[in-house]
């Protein structure tokens, strides 16, 4: 009989993931109960633009700096319930609209929130600062700044959220530029709603050490040897591609090809809110809808853990817990 390994033991990272979309739907209940507004949680999205609508419906419930402190303690709890030892979320500080303060002021509420989460439950915490594409390239560049200079309180990560068809990546290169150079990871969105062209962008304008999405790249053979050859990771979200249509069907996803030409790819569920899904149920669904196997799991694991923007120790001290885990 077939050794069924146990995917919430496997040490694992989820380095994409949005802080407002991983709100808790019952949060978002309470949340929008109390702020007198209507929570809609649609089952499927007609566009991205309705997709970012939900998203910023869902943001605007978050009122206070407690309601914040509250959301990051949740996503940390749920990263060690899914087997997690790092939990890198994303967040654009602008999506609060001003009801925390200003862009700092946001930054140093979460950070300090991912601190004490982390001590609480035992999960490392990074964060990563996104900037926005339907903004104007200056604001990006403002907020690397500030990404910067809060790299020792957590900001371990500098991206790019929204739309691929509002602003092409090369607008951004100043910002990205700045957040290389004050030791971020550079970890653009692209080649999700767009072809291999804006992974290619992704790499060789904006210096991405790794790329949230990026499948399109599965259409290009010779982009796939520059990310095997580069060590680029791809942080892949399954259920998300099949709900934003990005792929056709789960069974037709790419994720087993890419990892098939070498590509290093970690699993992530981008939206949990929106997507009804987490971080144990996008491992599961890669085991039983995609064919991975507990080999094909844990080199996603590990590339989890190695793109990320976690402590040496921690990431050494997981990948010898992944060789165990593989072993039993």
């Amino acid at each position: 009989m077939a050794v069924v390994h146990a995917l919430a033991a496997l040490p694992k990272a989820h380095v994409h993931v949005h802080l407002d979309g991983a709100m808790r739907r019952s949060t978002l209940l309470e949340l929008a109960d109390r702020a007198g507004v209507a929570a809609v949680l649609p089952s499927g999205y007609g566009s991205f633009a309705a997709f970012t609508d939900t998203i910023t419906a869902a943001a605007a419930c978050l009122r206070t700096p407690a309601d914040a402190r509250r959301l990051v303690h949740e996503i940390v709890e749920d990263a060690a319930l899914a087997g997690a030892v790092w939990v890198e979320p994303s967040m654009w500080p602008g999506l609060f609209g001003g009801r925390l303060g200003t862009d700092a002021d946001v930054l140093d509420v979460v950070l300090d929130a991912g601190r004490a989460a982390q001590d609480r439950y035992g999960v490392g915490f990074g964060l990563v600062v996104a900037a926005n594409r339907n903004r104007p390239p200056h604001e990006a560049v403002a907020l690397a700044r500030l990404a910067v200079r809060r790299r020792d309180d957590g900001v371990v990560g500098f991206g790019l959220d929204g739309d691929e068809t509002a602003a092409p990546g090369p607008l951004f290169a100043e910002a990205f530029t700045m957040a290389r150079d004050g030791g971020l990871l550079a970890v653009p969105h692209a080649g999700e709603l767009t072809g291999p062209s804006s992974v290619r962008d992704a790499i060789e304008v904006l210096g991405a050490d790794r790329i949230m999405h990026g499948v399109a790249a599965a259409a290009d053979p010779v982009l796939l040897d520059r990310l095997t050859a580069g060590d680029i990771a791809l942080d892949v979200c399954p259920t998300s591609n099949v709900m934003l249509s990005v792929v056709p069907s789960l069974a037709r996803h790419p994720l087993a090809a890419l990892l098939g030409r070498g590509v290093p790819c970690s699993i992530n569920a981008d939206d949990p809110l929106l997507f009804d899904t987490d971080l144990l149920a996008e491992y599961t669904r890669a085991r039983d809808h995609l064919g991975l196997t507990a080999v094909q799991l844990a080199a996603c694991a590990r590339t989890s853990l190695r793109h990320s923007g976690a402590p040496d120790e921690l990431i050494a001290s997981a990948l010898a817990d992944i060789d165990t885990w593989l072993q039993h």
